[in-house]
């Protein structure tokens, strides 16, 4: 899934223990974590495909049978 045309909020929080915790405010369930900033963002952003795929597979399972749908690109940019 190409995400190079969308902007999103990337938060990081330093945790206590040691490390960061990172999520997208914009995509609820958006989160991950790691040892350095970078590596947080990193596991983020596969965090993220991985969120909108599993959303993209749910719709997919979820559409009414028999039902009309159409379905066309929408780029953000």
């Amino acid at each position: 899934m190409e995400l190079k045309q969308m902007n999103f909020t990337a938060v990081f929080v330093e945790e206590p223990a040691g490390g960061y915790s990172a999520y997208i405010e914009e995509i609820p369930g958006a989160n991950s974590q790691g040892e350095t900033i970078e590596e947080a963002k990193v596991n983020l952003t596969e965090a993220l495909r991985m969120v909108l795929e599993t959303n993209k597979i749910l719709s997919q399972k979820n559409q009414s049978q028999g039902q009309k749908s159409y379905r066309e690109p929408l780029t953000f940019a």
